[in-house]
């Protein structure tokens, strides 16, 4: 018996030696990331090599991953959401799909990611923080002879027909915290209003935040909204482009991140989540040309972020306009209002 008991014993060790262990060999991480491509890489890679866990990273805004989080909710195929904006990390809370979760790290984030964190219950937390605003190209505006904008009433005005590029709120958090935005600032039947006059003006509306911000630094639309640290990569890339912070004021994002509900790799999860707050990772951000306010207190801010204190942010209430029956309702209005009026 015992020979035998060696026999194996030794069949198991040459295994491990040819093969490695088998709770090593099935580490993995599905992570699905809402960040400009560059920086998900980035977390990808930084986390792939620290920890050994391989990592499969799908792209997609904020609007797409909530309705795959949604839509795989039996039988989920992600294990971390990360970054995007917090309105759809709120709602995904809201439903139960994602994992409640206390960091022994929320002691050392900025009060306003203990916020979003105390309001989901605890199933998501805020890693950064991005003001709204617009860009405008320099030679395209003087081409065209058309005064630059400061303010959001300056965008709908005539003059700008075809001139302004959006994205989609349906598919992107970006343009969900514009719509949010406008109703705290001017009331909703006024935004509404505002919205319908501005749709005679978007020569587009984009699938991703992002994409507007490229687009005006190229020149291929006079006026691009997006969020500041997505503008001031073209501006820090060398393009003709001016941001503005809109007079009447503007709302913010806090970005997020979540645990899926029923996650197949739960411990990796938890793994990345404390690896994303930690403060020397998100100060990696600016090598990936993201520019947004960490939320780890100790976290360097880059020296291309918007200082708050020059911008006038808007009290925009997270927990409201995050909430699923909120978000729904401007969808839907959005959808029967605004897209369907004529150009």
């Amino acid at each position: 018996m015992y020979r035998k008991l060696s026999r194996v014993a030794a069949a198991i060790a040459t295994t491990v030696a040819m093969f490695g262990a088998p709770n090593a060999q099935a580490q993995q991480l599905n992570l699905l990331c809402n960040a400009a491509i560059d920086w998900c890489e980035l977390m990808k890679n930084k986390f792939e090599a620290e920890t050994g866990i391989k990592t499969n990273m799908t792209r997609r805004s904020s609007g797409e991953s909530y309705a795959q989080v949604r839509a795989e909710s039996a039988n989920p195929k992600i294990d971390v959401w990360w970054a995007g904006t917090g309105d759809p990390h709120l709602q995904a809370a809201a439903e139960g799909l994602t994992e409640v979760y206390k960091s022994p790290t929320l002691p050392k984030l900025q009060p306003w990611a203990n916020k979003v964190a105390e309001a989901s219950g605890f199933r998501t937390v805020g890693i950064y923080l991005g003001a709204l605003g617009f860009a405008y190209n320099n030679q395209t505006l003087a081409s065209k002879k058309l005064a630059a904008p400061k303010c959001w009433a300056d965008l709908a005005d005539p003059k700008f027909k075809d001139e302004v590029q959006m994205p989609d709120p349906n598919s992107s958090g970006t343009a969900y915290t514009m719509l949010a935005t406008l109703v705290q600032v001017m009331g909703e039947e006024k935004a509404f209003a505002y919205f319908k006059n501005l749709h005679k003006n978007v020569n587009q509306y984009t699938k991703s935040g992002i994409a507007p911000s490229q687009a005006v630094g190229r020149g291929e639309t006079a006026v691009g909204i997006s969020f500041m640290h997505d503008l001031m990569i073209a501006k820090v890339g060398g393009f003709p482009v001016t941001l503005v912070t809109p007079c009447e004021g503007t709302g913010y994002e806090i970005g997020s991140m979540s645990i899926i509900k029923g996650a197949r790799n739960m411990v990796e999860a938890k793994k990345f989540y404390e690896f994303a707050l930690r403060p020397d990772i998100q100060s990696l951000a600016p090598q990936a040309k993201s520019y947004q306010i960490p939320s780890h207190t100790e976290a360097k801010v880059p020296a291309e972020a918007i200082k708050p204190s020059d911008v006038k942010l808007i009290d925009y209430d997270q927990a409201k306009y995050g909430s699923s029956e909120t978000r729904k309702r401007l969808l839907a209005r959005w959808g029967s209002e605004v897209t369907s009026a004529p150009k």
